[in-house]
């Protein structure tokens, strides 16, 4: 009870405090404009929307899986990056440690989402020996090997939403236990998220 109440209090002065950074920002943005310093009005909506992709990119990971077939998430790794220019927002979660850690990395904005549409949209290059298109959660998604050992290869699940790509890193399980635990991503809901 003690840790409810307490994460309660935490996540309200979070909020709080994004909102008056959230606030600041906006401020700055309006009399620099209003002064006429287009660039320093620019910078600070940058700011502005870096904060909101860092507080989205912090609710993805509230709706990730907490497990990951036998592997359990280490929440004290996750990483919410924010960029501005070439991609967007960079989300980090591994599951256990060791040989068998397992990681989910989506980028949002990323410039590999072209590759992939083409990828999913021709099926004699999509279906080869080393990948296959499937499906998580309504949207299409490529499994492939990875990596040079042909005895027990790794497999890895690359899911474009829109612009935004999901890579599922699994190594040390079969094709079949990665695709099932990719199912487990909740596309819909962080396609939803991140529009």
């Amino acid at each position: 009870m003690k840790k409810l109440f307490l994460l309660s209090i935490i996540s309200l002065l979070t909020s709080a405090v994004f909102s008056q950074e959230f606030a600041k920002q906006v401020t700055t943005a309006r009399s620099a404009y209003a002064a006429g310093k287009l660039d320093d009005s620019r910078f600070a909506m940058q700011q502005m929307l870096q904060e909101i992709d860092m507080v989205i990119g912090k609710e993805v990971l509230k709706i990730l899986p907490t497990k990951m077939e036998d592997q359990m998430a280490s929440t004290a790794k996750d990483q919410v990056m924010a960029t501005s220019g070439f991609i967007g927002t960079s989300i980090h979660r591994e599951y256990g440690t060791g040989d068998k850690m397992i990681s989910l990395d989506l980028i949002t904005n990323s410039p590999l989402i072209g590759t992939f549409n083409a990828i999913l949209s021709v099926p004699f290059i999509a279906n080869t020996g080393d990948q296959k298109v499937i499906k998580i959660d309504g949207y299409k998604a490529v499994v492939q090997k990875v990596g040079s050992n042909t005895d027990k290869p790794d497999y890895e699940v690359q899911l474009p939403l829109h612009n935004n790509l999901i890579t599922f890193k699994a190594p040390g399980y079969t094709q079949d236990q990665v695709i099932k635990m990719a199912n487990t991503i909740p596309a819909t809901q962080i396609a939803k998220m991140l529009q």
